[in-house]
């Protein structure tokens, strides 16, 4: 079909359904309320859609931790900062549990001899890698953004399993180490990312 005629046909289709929609509640007298307009909606906005949140399902066995009022904030900065730069749940989902990975979400200074290299904060972000200077990367907001960019920049990470999504921009000596925290990452953004 060539363009102006699909055009047309939608036009006038476009109207038809306005008209319908204008047309329909006005002439409509039943005060009967529908249910399906009422509690599930609103249920439903609450909490994020599971299906974006994990949807490959998990890979292997997961694991899980329980946090301290200092993880649980970081899991906050983390969602605020997904939100902020304009990405989806499904990238807080990411960005937690490759957060869970390197740092069980404590934002990590310097370890001493138990440092890998000069790795800092929660994504254990390396100064001397490019990610930033000691005292960006040991900011929640900072680390994160930083692994948001990293995260934009590869393609089709909305697409792929998790742990390849958070390999591709950490480059970690265990690869498949971060999905045994998507579970536990998706519970976390269903719980935060609306409050």
């Amino acid at each position: 079909m060539n363009t102006m005629l699909r055009k047309s046909v939608l036009g006038v289709a476009g109207l038809a359904f306005a008209g319908g929609l204008a047309a329909g509640p006005l002439n409509h007298h039943d005060a009967t309320p529908t249910t399906a307009m009422t509690p599930v909606a609103a249920v439903q906005a609450d909490k994020p859609d599971s299906g974006k949140l994990i949807p490959h399902g998990v890979q292997g066995a997961q694991s899980r931790i329980g946090l301290n009022d200092e993880q649980t904030g970081n899991v906050k900065a983390i969602i605020a900062a997904t939100k902020k730069a304009g990405m989806p749940e499904r990238a807080a989902v990411v960005s937690i549990a490759t957060s869970l990975q390197e740092s069980k979400l404590e934002n990590l200074g310097h370890l001493g001899d138990k440092n890998d290299h000069d790795s800092l904060g929660l994504f254990q972000q390396r100064p001397s890698s490019g990610w930033g200077s000691p005292e960006q990367i040991t900011d929640p907001e900072y680390s994160t953004m930083a692994f948001l960019k990293g995260l934009k920049q590869v393609d089709g990470w909305q697409d792929m399993p998790l742990t390849k999504a958070a390999q591709t921009v950490q480059v970690s000596a265990y690869p498949d180490a971060y999905a045994q925290w998507e579970q536990q990452a998706a519970d976390l953004v269903a719980q935060y990312w609306n409050s």
